[in-house]
C-alpha cells in the first residue's frame, strides 16, 4: 500500500476509475422493468432504416432545395441522436432513464459542433443562417425595453407592470439554481455579483440599466431572494426524506402504479453538498470562483447574443438555447462538484468538458461578430468586476468559517452541559446505591416506619 507525503493512501488506477465512473457512467442499481433497460440495438436499427427509406422517397422534392436540405439535416440529427443513445455515457444521473441524459449529451455535442462552424463565419453569414432556420427573424427588429425611465415615479401600477412573465421566469430560474447548487453562501454571492455584472457591462448593454427599486427590491430581494429561499427549503425537505422505491410490479392498485410511474421523474436520492468548509484549501476557493465566473459568463452570453444577433427574448431561438443550457447544467454541476471535492476524482466529466467549451466558444462568437461593440469596453470596469467576484468568494468563505465556528461552539457547549448532567446523574445514582447497601435492613425498616407514621401506603 503506497502512502503519499501527506499521509493519505494513494489510490490505485482502478479506484480512481471507479470514482470517475460514478459521475460519468452511472449505472442503474434497481431495475424494475427490464424491457426498458435492454439495448434493443437491432430493433432500433431496423426501425431507423425503415423510417429513413420512407422519408427519403416521400419527402424529396424536385423544386424545393431548401426543403431537401432541411429534411437531410433533420435525418442527420436523428441518426446522431440514435448513436448518442447507444454509445454515449449515461452521466451522473439515471432518472427518469439514462437514455434521456445520453440524448442531452448528444444534443450538447451537436450544439458544440454547430458553434465551432459558426465561429468561422462572418456576421452577415451568421445572420443568413439564422434567417434560413427561422424566417421570421428577417423582418423582426426587436426593440430593447428600457427599465431606467422616470425612476422617481413609484406607483403600484408601475411596480405591478414589472412583474410580468420574465419576472416569473427569473424567480423560477433562481429556484432551479438553488436546487442545483444547494449552498446559501454561493447563491447569495451569485445574486449579488450578478447585480455587479449588470453595472459593469451597462455601457455595452443598455438593457442592463434599471431603476434602483427595480434592481434592489424586485430583482435582488423578491425574485432572487425568494427563489433562493424556496429552493433551499425544498432541498432541506428532500434531504431529510428517506427514499424507498418499490417495484412497480409489487404495487397492486392502478393508481399506485400511475403514481410510481410519475415518481420516476423525481430524483432517486438527495444528498447534501459541501462546496466550502473551514478546512478548504486555496484551490477550493479558486474552483468556486471559476464556477461563479462561468455562471456569470453563461448569463452574459444570453444577453449579448440576443443584443448582437437581433432576436427577442421570447423568440424560440432564445428559449431553445435556455432550455438546452438548463438541461446541461444539472449533470455539469454534479460532475464539477465531484471533481472539486473528491480527491479520488482526477478527471472532469465529459458533459462538463463539453459545456465549458460551449460557454467559451459562445463568448468568442459574440466578440468576433461585434468587435466594434466590444472595442468600447471600459477595461477598468471589467477589472473591477473580476476583483469583486473574487472578493465576494473570499467573503463568502469567511462567513462560512464564522458560522461553522459558531455552530461548533454551540455544539461543544451543548455536549459539555450534557456530559456534566450525565456525570451528576451517575454520581447521584452511585451515592444512592452505596447508601442503600450500607443501611441494610434498618434503613428499610425506618423507611417503612416513617411512611406508616405519615399515613402512607405500604402496598
Amino acid at each position: 500500500m503506497a502512502i503519499s507525503r501527506r499521509g493519505h493512501r494513494r489510490l490505485s488506477a482502478s479506484e480512481m476509475s471507479d470514482h470517475f465512473r460514478l459521475i460519468n457512467e452511472q449505472s442503474v442499481e434497481d431495475i424494475n422493468l427490464e424491457f426498458f433497460y435492454k439495448p434493443h440495438t437491432l430493433t432500433l436499427l431496423l426501425a431507423a432504416l425503415i423510417a429513413t427509406v420512407y422519408f427519403a422517397f416521400t419527402k424529396t422534392s424536385d423544386t424545393s432545395n431548401d426543403g431537401n436540405i432541411r429534411n437531410g439535416l433533420c435525418c442527420v440529427v436523428f441518426f446522431f441522436l440514435l448513436i448518442s443513445l447507444l454509445a454515449f455515457p449515461n452521466g451522473p444521473f439515471t432518472r427518469p432513464h439514462p437514455a434521456l441524459w445520453r440524448v442531452v449529451f448528444g444534443v450538447s455535442v451537436m450544439y458544440l459542433l454547430l458553434l465551432v462552424f459558426i465561429l468561422f463565419q462572418n456576421y452577415q453569414d451568421i445572420r443568413r443562417i439564422m434567417v434560413w432556420f427561422f424566417p421570421d427573424l428577417e423582418a423582426q427588429q426587436p426593440t430593447e425595453k428600457s427599465y431606467a425611465v422616470n425612476c422617481s415615479d413609484i406607483t403600484f401600477e408601475r411596480v405591478w407592470g414589472h412583474l410580468d412573465w420574465f419576472a416569473f421566469s427569473h424567480f423560477f430560474g433562481w429556484i432551479v439554481k438553488a436546487m442545483m447548487i444547494r449552498h446559501w453562501g454561493i447563491l447569495w454571492t451569485l445574486s449579488f455579483t450578478w447585480e455587479l455584472t449588470e453595472f459593469a457591462f451597462i455601457h455595452l448593454l443598455p438593457n442592463f440599466a434599471e431603476c434602483w427599486w427595480d434592481s434592489l427590491v424586485l430583482d435582488f430581494l423578491l425574485c432572487n431572494g425568494a427563489g433562493i429561499c424556496l429552493g433551499l427549503f425544498l432541498c432541506k425537505k428532500l434531504e431529510i426524506k428517506n427514499f424507498h422505491w418499490d417495484s412497480i410490479r409489487d404495487i397492486r392498485s392502478t393508481s399506485g402504479k400511475i403514481r410510481r410511474a410519475m415518481l420516476q421523474f423525481t430524483p432517486a436520492s438527495w444528498t447534501e453538498v459541501r462546496w466550502l468548509d473551514p478546512q478548504s484549501s486555496y484551490m477550493r476557493v479558486i474552483a468556486v470562483f471559476i464556477m461563479i465566473l462561468f455562471t456569470q459568463l453563461v448569463e452574459l452570453n444570453t444577453f449579448f447574443s440576443k443584443h448582437i444577433f437581433l432576436f427577442a427574448p421570447d423568440h424560440p431561438l432564445c428559449v431553445i438555447r435556455i432550455c438546452l443550457v438548463c438541461s446541461m447544467v444539472a449533470p455539469v454541476l454534479r460532475q464539477y462538484h465531484s471533481y472539486v471535492t473528491d480527491p479520488a476524482c482526477k478527471r472532469v466529466g465529459t458533459q462538463l468538458w463539453v459545456f465549458a467549451a460551449i460557454t467559451v466558444i459562445e463568448s468568442l462568437i459574440c466578440v468576433k461578430s461585434a468587435i466594434d461593440l466590444f472595442a468600447q469596453t471600459i477595461i477598468f470596469n471589467v477589472v473591477l468586476w473580476l476583483l469583486a467576484q473574487m472578493l465576494m468568494v473570499v467573503i463568502c468563505l469567511y462567513g462560512i468559517v464564522l458560522q461553522t465556528r459558531k455552530e461548533g461552539h454551540t455544539d461543544r457547549s451543548r455536549n459539555t452541559k450534557k456530559r456534566t448532567e450525565n456525570s451528576y446523574i451517575e454520581e447521584v445514582n452511585g451515592l444512592s446505591s452505596n447508601s442503600e447497601q450500607s443501611s441494610g435492613a434498618t434503613h428499610r425498616y425506618n423507611t417503612r416506619r416513617r411512611i406508616s407514621a405519615a399515613g402512607g401506603d405500604l402496598n
